[in-house]
């Protein structure tokens, strides 16, 4: 693929994706409101959005997605990247504008992409390969684990109904 239209189509993947969230954020906002066939507006361009991500993601998937081992190192890097860098400077950012709500985002999401990191870690020292049945995701914070769903979310102290189990 030549390098111009690589560039459009990675950006029209991006902003579709961007969209799906966006639509759907404006989707339950319509709901509170007690519009629901804004709502419903809302959410089926959301779907076509997605439909769009999808298309775009799958042309460039070849240049995106390698073999699995490099597709584990590079997860693990961008995860331990974010973690350690960027995030850190969110939380400084948000702290110096009192943005309280935004710098604990910012640290469960910092303390949950580090978990991630090393689970991503130890699946590159097939440490858990095929040993793991399911995965349980906290819908708060984003934490991952593969052990048995905690009482409480240790990033953000969430209960155990708010975890979801992903399996195969």
């Amino acid at each position: 693929m030549k390098q111009k239209t690589q560039t459009n189509i990675h950006a029209a993947f991006i902003g579709e994706a961007k969209a799906y969230f966006r639509l759907l954020a404006y989707a339950e906002k319509a709901e509170e409101e007690g519009i629901p066939q804004i709502s419903l507006l809302f959410r089926a361009i959301a779907e076509a959005e997605k439909v769009h991500a999808t298309r775009n993601l799958h042309l460039i998937k070849d240049l995106l997605v390698k073999d699995t081992d490099t597709n584990l190192e590079s997860s693990f890097q961008r995860e331990k990247t974010i973690s350690e860098n960027e995030y850190p400077q969110f939380i400084k950012d948000a702290e110096e504008e009192g943005e309280s709500a935004a710098a604990i985002a910012f640290s469960h999401a910092r303390d949950a992409e580090a978990v991630h990191a090393k689970l991503y870690e130890r699946a590159i020292y097939d440490v858990i390969k095929e040993k793991v049945s399911a995965y349980h995701v906290c819908l708060v914070c984003g934490y991952v684990t593969d052990k048995k769903v905690p009482e409480k979310c240790p990033v953000c102290g969430a209960p155990k109904e708010k975890f979801k189990t992903i399996s195969g």
